[in-house]
């Protein structure tokens, strides 16, 4: 993987955004900005050797540590697999950093 001097992140980026795995836990986004995007694969399916996302929580979330958990969420879905999950977090992601959300 290419990289240059000025990035802040390591990892995968996804359109623009860095995605952090944890367990079952994706986080689409950056802490450093006001909203982030929080997946949580509830069901997965054997496909040959993979694990295959069958259901997959989605909430857009704001980051201020100063909130409780359950008032940070603004919004939240559940899809049938990660692509769909992917497909609504990158756009309720760069709709809320533009301002275009609450």
């Amino acid at each position: 993987m290419a990289s240059t001097a000025d990035e802040k992140t390591e990892g995968l980026i996804y359109k623009g955004h860095p995605l952090r795995r944890v367990d079952n836990l994706i986080y689409y986004g950056t802490m450093a900005e006001k909203y982030i995007i929080m997946m949580q694969v509830l069901s997965t399916k054997k496909v040959q050797d993979l694990d295959v996302a069958t259901k997959v929580s989605v909430q857009l979330q704001l980051t201020d540590p100063d909130l409780k958990s359950r008032d940070r969420i603004l919004k939240k879905s559940e899809k049938d697999n990660l692509y769909s999950a992917m497909d609504i977090s990158s756009i309720w992601l760069d709709r809320a950093l533009s301002g275009k959300e609450k």
